[in-house]
């Protein structure tokens, strides 16, 4: 029996549903089509019968009882390749896969959308190939091309799964390395080639093809991660990353090599990676993201990425990736208007649109959409072992008139984007339970209410929260000369009023470098000598309040130039004559980062006002700060800053425990090229407290020795 013609009409301009139904083997005859064939023989366990090419590139040949087989293919010029039918298998997706896409909560996602590797027993033996499956529910035809087909969309198309909006084949013969996309045929604008969602590898930009990939790596971090329990009151001292320009042309290998002995060198406890999710545009940062499931291409292969992160936990390294999924780019190859109609993004531009960022924002309140994400989420602690994500303008999803002039209030008339919320509800909690020991961390800059507060009690369920109030006062406060400070010491003394209502990490990222922002170094009022001093009590400061702490690669010797990812970080500011300044500095971050993790009294109890006294808060006059930090095992530190332009060399304190303080740390001290006031290694504080030298624009340590 030949195919209808309504169905062959819609074979051969790819918009047909069910390809099964006709290709393979159907009541005595087996079809198959191989455009360009110059011969195709049904070969059985019994018997090889010629096809017969009967026009659209279709052969057939009759097979009275359906049995195992092969097809041998010859092509002008080549010899004959003996293939299985990929239209002789049943679907790859089984009911439950489809049900819990359905709902919204097939938590291992990867493994049954895009392209997979599969392996079947067959009657003739062992049958290889790659199943692919996309979502696309508006389409009207989908098809699986690539390299193995020269890229025609006829050679296999997919089936739909029925609602789901699923569409499946299995392509024998194939396997890792081969590049593909989806040509998805739309209802109203014809054919449009798309980079697989759920790819696991990509070509390296500009060019966007998918490709099949599959992980033989073998992690050698187990000691890591099953000592990983998720405390939070332990030392965090992060180092921000740009892969490709902490050294330009840097990539995942070069990192392994030479940032690891860095990050140790200096006391760092994490790293930070910026986005390395494949994305279109290298001037994005990595915040416009193409390829969720795929690492970028332009620094290396998947297992390269792999082997860096493992060498990270070997040597003690903790590693937080940046996580975008707040919105993706316009790039007609990627997720945006994924089958000609707006699909991972809200169809309601008032909704789906950053106009500033000239990006779509995803469909939060969609199931499959929201499975997508959630599933990414726990695809990188699962795949990649990584300890943290930092979910990159949290406050954009939060708001639905987050900087839009027009927006689309929510059910009860409010501006709260209740579906995004409860995607991070459902990410942080999902997450949590699947790998206990992994971070999540917000970067939200408003004041909404329980970012990190557990989801049991309403709250978002965040580990920690960038202190972005914190960091604003802050660098607002060092910006200014000395003489004015006086007049500003609120900016310092008000993030105590609320250092306890979130779990919080003091930033000094990438976004406060770029962009005309100048650097940490240009903030600093007065020339080098001042500027120098400024940046060393502002680290004191920073590493001594409560919180955690987070540093932008060059800012840890108070890199001079913005930061460009077209250009490496200004390691020229170490070299030579005339850059001890940055010497000092870099020495002093080394040495804070050291005290910082053997001091509990500066992690235990962050988030316990109970672990932090004022001693002085209030002398604006004087531009003086005294604080106690306490720790769980009974210990305590003493932090005395002097942010005026003059010394006080007589200064009286009175710290709340008598007897013996030890000066632990100067930044003043001329081996970070400091003044080099002559200060005594310790004080006793009596019962009229103590009397210290507080040198200008530094800052002093002290632990309490009893």
């Amino acid at each position: 029996m030949s195919i209808p013609q309504s169905d062959l009409d819609l074979l051969n301009s790819c918009r047909h549903w069910a390809p099964h139904d006709f290709y393979g083997w159907h009541d005595g005859v087996v079809r198959t089509r191989k455009p360009g064939a110059e011969s195709v023989e049904l070969v059985t366990a019994e018997k090889t019968i010629a096809m017969t090419n009967v026009g659209n590139d279709i052969w057939e040949a009759c097979l009275v009882r359906e049995a195992d087989y092969r097809l041998r293919v010859t092509y002008p010029g080549q010899p004959a390749r003996e293939v299985a039918d990929g239209y002789h298998f049943l679907p790859t997706l089984g009911t439950f896969d489809l049900h819990l896409i359905g709902e919204g909560r097939h938590e291992r996602l990867w493994e049954v959308l895009g392209a997979n590797l599969k392996s079947y027993e067959t009657d003739l033996g062992v049958v290889e190939g790659v199943a692919f499956a996309v979502w696309a529910p508006n389409a009207v035809g989908v098809a699986v091309v690539g390299d193995f087909c020269g890229w025609n969309p006829t050679q296999y198309p997919m089936r739909s799964l029925g609602s789901t909006g699923i569409w499946e084949v299995f392509v024998p013969g194939i396997g890792v390395g081969e590049r593909y996309k989806f040509a998805i045929q739309t209802k109203h604008s014809g054919r449009i080639d798309k980079a697989d969602p759920l790819a696991k590898a990509s070509v390296a930009p500009p060019a966007t093809d998918s490709v099949v990939a599959r992980s033989t790596y073998k992690w050698n971090d187990h000691k890591w991660i099953d000592a990983r329990t998720g405390d939070i009151n332990v030392p965090v001292n992060i180092y921000e990353v740009h892969v490709g320009s902490w050294k330009i042309g840097s990539n995942y290998n070069v990192l392994r090599e030479e940032l690891i002995p860095y990050l140790l060198e200096h006391n760092y406890t994490h790293v930070e990676l910026m986005p390395v999710a494949e994305h279109p545009f290298g001037g994005s940062w990595g915040y416009q993201v193409s390829g969720y499931y795929a690492p970028s291409a332009r620094w290396g292969s998947p297992e390269d990425l792999k082997a860096l992160i493992d060498a990270l936990h070997q040597a003690g390294i903790g590693v937080i990736i940046d996580w975008v999924p707040a919105h993706f780019p316009k790039d007609e190859f990627a997720l945006g208007r994924f089958d000609g109609q707006a699909l991972y993004e809200h169809p309601d531009p008032r909704r789906g649109e950053q106009a500033d960022w000239g990006t779509y924002v995803f469909d939060f309140g969609r199931n499959e959409v929201r499975n997508f994400l959630v599933a990414n989420a726990l695809y990188w602690a699962e795949e990649y072992h990584v300890d943290g994500l930092r979910v990159d303008a949290v406050a954009s999803m939060l708001y639905l008139d987050y900087s839009r002039e027009e927006w689309l209030p929510n059910q009860y008339g409010g501006r709260e984007n209740l579906e995004a919320v409860q995607f991070l509800q459902e990410t942080n909690g999902t997450l949590h339970r699947a790998h206990p020991g992994v971070w999540t961390i917000a970067e939200e800059s408003t004041s909404w209410d329980g970012v990190t507060r557990p989801t049991s009690d309403g709250g978002l369920g965040f580990d920690f929260k960038w202190n972005m109030g914190w960091m604003n006062d802050t660098l607002e406060y060092f910006k200014r000369e000395p003489v004015h400070r006086s007049y500003h010491h609120g900016e310092l003394t008000f993030s105590m009023v609320y250092a306890y209502s979130e779990h919080y990490i003091l930033p000094f990222s990438h976004d406060e470098v770029v962009h005309g922002k100048g650097t940490i170094w240009g903030r600093q009022p007065g020339d080098d000598w001042n500027k120098a001093a400024g940046v060393r009590a502002l680290y004191a400061y920073m590493y001594s309040h409560p919180g955690k702490n987070l540093l932008f690669m060059g800012q840890e010797f108070g890199q001079t130039t913005e930061w460009n990812e077209s250009s490496s970080v200004d390691w020229s500011n170490l070299e030579g004559w005339g850059h001890e300044w940055h010497q000092g500095i870099k020495k002093l971050s080394r040495d804070l980062g050291a005290l910082y993790k053997n001091t509990p009294a500066l992690y235990t109890r962050d988030f316990d006002p109970s672990g932090f006294h004022w001693v002085v808060g209030d002398d604006a006059n004087g531009s003086v700060l005294a604080y106690e930090r306490y720790g769980e095992d009974g210990s305590a530190l003493l932090a005395v800053i002097n942010l005026s332009g003059s010394s006080h060399t007589h200064y009286q304190l009175h710290p709340t425990r008598p007897g013996c303080w030890e000066l632990v740390l100067n930044t003043d001290d001329s081996s970070y090229e400091g003044a080099g006031n002559n200060l005594p290694s310790e004080f006793t504080a009596g019962d009229d407290g103590a009397w210290l030298h507080l040198p200008a624009n530094s800052a002093q340590w002290y632990v309490y020795r009893g």
